[in-house]
């Protein structure tokens, strides 16, 4: 093989589609290894998954520590951390309330208060007890859940692209159901382009962010919602504080930077929180870009993104300091 070798795949996994482009003389052993650590990561991070180290400290709620894996036990600790500097606007606790929203948005209802001020009581990152000598992990009260769905994908490229590294490659992007981590340039020099969705029409791009050896990760209010009887869109990012779906003012936060989980948080919390809030978020980071949409698709941009974005609609772009 040449040094322009190229493999890409494509495949189900982490509960969505995963895809990617390496190029490299080892490209496709690097693809293999690469499958292998997805497989292996959604099997401790999943709650979905009966057995993985998430769905036993779940189960033991309120009833005893459980041993989890070195990485498992450092997303939760990261996870604490990235709780306590965004302002409630980050919680991994959120399962008990990510569940009633999945049962009625199968039935396209709505909660009552009465209900979810239930289920929002359980929200707490301050119950996460972490064991550091035994790589434990306790939940103080029954009927708490661990959801690791605004940090788990993002978490898992980092480590995925730290897997494809050791086989010498310098230039690959991958797409884990939304979140994009790159390795390099691409093998001529040129950036990467990450289309960005418009948050209001199906299939449509609002834009284009162009990156090298970057994250991006969006959140937005168009994936996995639905409209209810009182004719309200009610989507899947949940407010911790509030227990309802967030209504902060934006419809749609793209994140770019060096971590893949750092943008994961980040574009969640900061969607959570809204314009003013989510920068005094993200303020705390740094290295950290943003694109934020609003209710009338109105973008708002950092300045280091300025020579990075093209925007395909007419539309009003301010730029943040």
């Amino acid at each position: 093989m040449n040094e322009c070798n190229v493999e890409s795949t494509q495949y189900c996994g982490m509960g969505t589609v995963i895809s990617s482009k390496v190029y490299g003389a080892y490209a496709n052993e690097a693809l293999a290894a690469a499958k292998q650590e997805a497989i292996r990561l959604e099997g401790l991070l999943s709650r979905f998954i009966p057995h993985s180290d998430i769905s036993r400290i779940n189960s033991s709620a309120g009833i005893s520590y459980e041993r989890v894996a070195n990485i498992t036990y450092k997303v939760l600790a990261t996870a604490v951390e990235f709780s306590k500097n965004c302002q409630g606007c980050f919680d991994v606790t959120i399962g008990p309330l990510m569940n009633l929203w999945s049962y009625y948005k199968q039935r396209h209802k709505t909660p009552s208060k009465i209900i979810i001020d239930k289920f929002l009581n359980l929200i707490d990152y301050a119950d996460i007890e972490l064991d550091a000598n035994n790589n434990a992990v306790f939940l103080k009260r029954k009927g708490q859940s661990l959801d690791l769905g605004a940090i788990g994908k993002g978490y898992a490229a980092d480590l995925i692209l730290e897997v494809i590294k050791e086989y010498s490659i310098t230039s690959a992007f991958f797409n884990i159901g939304g979140n994009v981590a790159t390795i390099g340039a691409k093998p001529d020099g040129s950036r990467w382009n990450v289309g960005i969705r418009h948050p209001r029409k199906a299939n449509g791009l609002l834009g284009v962010v162009s990156i090298v050896n970057k994250s991006v990760v969006t959140s937005g209010d168009y994936e996995r919602y639905y409209i209810a009887g009182d004719g309200r869109r009610y989507h899947h990012i949940i407010n911790p504080t509030t227990g309802y779906p967030a209504d902060s003012g934006l419809i749609s936060v793209t994140i770019v930077a060096d971590s893949s989980m750092v943008a994961d948080v980040l574009s969640t919390a900061v969607f959570v929180a809204g314009l003013e809030k989510g920068l005094d978020i993200i303020k705390k980071y740094s290295g950290i870009e943003a694109i934020m949409i609003d209710n009338d698709l109105k973008i708002y941009i950092t300045k280091g993104l300025i020579k990075y974005f093209s925007v395909f609609e007419k539309t009003e772009v301010c730029i943040l300091d």
